[in-house]
Protein backbone atom coordinates (compact mmCIF):
# COMPACT_ATOMS: atom_id res chain seq x y z
CA UNK A 1 0.00 0.00 0.00
CA UNK A 2 1.14 3.51 -1.00
CA UNK A 3 0.60 6.62 0.52
CA UNK A 4 -1.13 9.63 -1.63
CA UNK A 5 1.84 11.54 -0.74
CA UNK A 6 5.46 11.36 1.02
CA UNK A 7 4.96 14.35 2.90
CA UNK A 8 3.09 12.14 5.50
CA UNK A 9 6.70 9.93 5.54
CA UNK A 10 8.70 12.83 6.77
CA UNK A 11 8.92 12.28 10.74
CA UNK A 12 9.15 8.63 11.14
CA UNK A 13 9.03 8.81 14.70
CA UNK A 14 5.46 10.57 14.55
CA UNK A 15 3.82 8.13 12.31
CA UNK A 16 3.98 4.81 10.40
CA UNK A 17 3.23 4.75 6.90
CA UNK A 18 -0.34 3.99 7.43
CA UNK A 19 -1.34 6.51 9.76
CA UNK A 20 -2.58 8.62 6.93
CA UNK A 21 -5.27 5.62 5.64
CA UNK A 22 -6.60 5.09 9.23
CA UNK A 23 -7.16 9.00 9.69
CA UNK A 24 -8.99 8.83 6.04
CA UNK A 25 -11.08 5.52 7.35
CA UNK A 26 -12.26 7.86 10.33
CA UNK A 27 -13.24 11.03 8.63
CA UNK A 28 -15.14 9.29 6.02
CA UNK A 29 -16.92 7.31 9.04
CA UNK A 30 -17.89 10.52 10.37
CA UNK A 31 -18.61 12.27 7.64
CA UNK A 32 -21.15 9.34 6.87
CA UNK A 33 -23.18 10.05 10.58
CA UNK A 34 -23.31 13.64 10.16
CA UNK A 35 -24.65 13.16 6.34
CA UNK A 36 -27.42 10.81 7.52
CA UNK A 37 -28.17 13.39 10.90
CA UNK A 38 -28.57 15.65 8.03
CA UNK A 39 -31.12 13.49 5.80
CA UNK A 40 -32.89 12.61 8.71
CA UNK A 41 -33.65 16.47 9.57
CA UNK A 42 -34.55 16.92 5.72
CA UNK A 43 -36.92 13.85 5.48
CA UNK A 44 -38.29 15.10 8.89
CA UNK A 45 -37.84 11.68 10.08
CA UNK A 46 -37.46 10.72 13.75
CA UNK A 47 -33.97 10.62 15.05
CA UNK A 48 -34.57 7.58 16.98
CA UNK A 49 -34.63 5.74 13.08
CA UNK A 50 -30.37 6.25 13.54
CA UNK A 51 -28.94 2.93 13.34
CA UNK A 52 -25.84 4.13 14.49
CA UNK A 53 -26.84 5.43 17.99
CA UNK A 54 -29.54 3.61 18.84
CA UNK A 55 -29.42 1.59 22.34
CA UNK A 56 -28.91 -2.20 21.99
CA UNK A 57 -30.50 -2.72 25.06
CA UNK A 58 -34.07 -0.53 25.81
CA UNK A 59 -34.26 0.22 29.42
CA UNK A 60 -37.14 0.79 31.57
CA UNK A 61 -37.60 2.33 35.15
CA UNK A 62 -38.92 -0.38 37.26
CA UNK A 63 -38.75 2.29 40.55
CA UNK A 64 -41.65 3.89 41.42
CA UNK A 65 -43.10 6.94 39.23
CA UNK A 66 -42.64 9.10 42.54
CA UNK A 67 -39.36 8.52 42.57
CA UNK A 68 -38.66 9.50 39.03
CA UNK A 69 -40.57 12.71 39.25
CA UNK A 70 -38.21 13.53 42.22
CA UNK A 71 -34.97 12.92 40.17
CA UNK A 72 -36.76 14.91 36.95
CA UNK A 73 -37.54 17.78 39.39
CA UNK A 74 -34.00 17.36 41.19
CA UNK A 75 -31.84 17.39 37.71
CA UNK A 76 -34.66 20.26 35.86
CA UNK A 77 -33.49 22.41 39.04
CA UNK A 78 -29.94 21.69 39.15
CA UNK A 79 -30.42 22.96 34.96
CA UNK A 80 -28.40 19.93 34.21
CA UNK A 81 -30.16 19.68 30.58
CA UNK A 82 -29.13 22.49 27.98
CA UNK A 83 -27.02 24.86 29.83
CA UNK A 84 -30.39 25.00 32.37
CA UNK A 85 -32.52 26.30 29.28
CA UNK A 86 -34.86 23.39 29.21
CA UNK A 87 -38.35 23.14 29.90
CA UNK A 88 -39.69 20.94 32.91
CA UNK A 89 -42.35 19.50 29.90
CA UNK A 90 -39.98 18.54 27.56
CA UNK A 91 -37.43 16.59 30.04
CA UNK A 92 -40.26 15.12 31.63
CA UNK A 93 -41.06 13.91 28.01
CA UNK A 94 -37.70 12.57 27.33
CA UNK A 95 -38.22 10.69 30.77
CA UNK A 96 -41.47 9.06 29.20
CA UNK A 97 -39.69 8.37 26.21
CA UNK A 98 -36.58 6.79 27.56
CA UNK A 99 -37.40 4.97 30.32
CA UNK A 100 -40.74 3.50 28.59
CA UNK A 101 -43.10 5.06 31.37
CA UNK A 102 -46.13 7.05 31.39
CA UNK A 103 -45.25 9.92 34.60
CA UNK A 104 -48.95 11.43 34.37
CA UNK A 105 -49.66 14.09 36.54
CA UNK A 106 -46.44 14.57 37.58
CA UNK A 107 -46.62 18.32 38.19
CA UNK A 108 -49.26 16.92 40.97
CA UNK A 109 -46.92 14.17 42.56
CA UNK A 110 -44.47 17.15 42.94
CA UNK A 111 -46.72 18.72 45.30
CA UNK A 112 -47.45 15.43 46.86
CA UNK A 113 -43.52 15.08 47.73
CA UNK A 114 -43.38 18.74 49.01
CA UNK A 115 -46.11 17.81 51.12
CA UNK A 116 -44.18 14.68 52.97
CA UNK A 117 -43.43 15.54 56.79
CA UNK A 118 -40.36 13.90 56.27
CA UNK A 119 -37.85 13.20 54.31
CA UNK A 120 -38.66 15.28 51.31
CA UNK A 121 -36.12 13.84 49.35
CA UNK A 122 -36.66 10.21 50.10
CA UNK A 123 -35.28 8.45 46.68
CA UNK A 124 -32.48 11.25 46.04
CA UNK A 125 -31.31 10.61 49.68
CA UNK A 126 -31.70 6.97 49.45
CA UNK A 127 -29.46 7.31 46.38
CA UNK A 128 -27.00 9.36 47.65
CA UNK A 129 -26.85 6.72 51.05
CA UNK A 130 -26.20 4.04 48.32
CA UNK A 131 -23.65 5.71 46.03
CA UNK A 132 -21.68 6.46 49.20
CA UNK A 133 -21.76 2.78 50.22
CA UNK A 134 -21.06 1.63 47.30
CA UNK A 135 -17.69 3.84 47.38
CA UNK A 136 -16.31 2.78 50.68
CA UNK A 137 -17.05 -0.68 49.85
CA UNK A 138 -15.27 -0.58 46.91
CA UNK A 139 -12.21 1.23 48.82
CA UNK A 140 -12.28 -2.22 50.97
CA UNK A 141 -11.70 -4.28 47.92
CA UNK A 142 -8.47 -2.67 46.79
Amino acid sequence: MALDSFYFEADHTFSTSHDFKVAKILAHDLIQVYLEDKLLIMENRDPKEKSQVNPKVKQNWTGSKVALIELLYALHTEGVFNNGASDLKDIAEYFENVFNIDLGQYHRAFLEIRMRKSDQTKFLNTLKEKLVKRMENTDDLH
